[in-house]
């Protein structure tokens, strides 16, 4: 944590290395935003999948953030976002089984996410609601 004085004397108000900085604080380069206006205008109205990958400390987590943040302005769209960076792919279905209520069993991991796919499918033709998961 740094402190207040040590903050002031550079004109920061938050912690530049801190990883809780609020979203309206980050600075939005036209890489970023041009990324976050594709999956608003393309993924999020269409459907699709996009990843967001690179080196620790590139700024994954945060591009997550932003772009939580611009899709929750969108209507008919549901965000979801699950924040698990050292949990196993297991522990992923599972939180995925607990959202869908859908039980999985560690033997049947084929059926588990069969099971799931025919939930979220399901959830889709019912709901006029387009939903986006966020993974990071």
């Amino acid at each position: 944590m740094m402190q207040p004085n040590l903050l002031a004397l550079y004109g920061l108000k938050f912690n530049p290395f801190a990883q809780d900085i609020p979203v309206e604080a980050v600075f939005v380069n036209p890489r970023l935003d041009h990324f976050c206006w594709r999956i608003e205008n393309g993924l999020a109205r269409e459907g699709g999948f996009a990843m967001v990958h690179g080196d620790p400390g590139s700024g994954k987590s945060i591009a997550l953030r932003l772009l939580h943040q611009r899709l929750t302005r969108l209507p008919d769209l549901m965000v979801g976002s699950i924040t698990h960076p050292q949990s196993s792919l297991s522990d992923f279905y599972r939180e995925l089984s607990d959202i869908f209520a859908v039980p999985i069993k560690p033997q049947n991991r084929w059926g588990g996410f069969k099971a799931l796919r025919e939930r979220w499918l399901a959830h889709l033709d019912a709901s006029r609601r387009r939903c986006v998961l966020l993974i990071d």
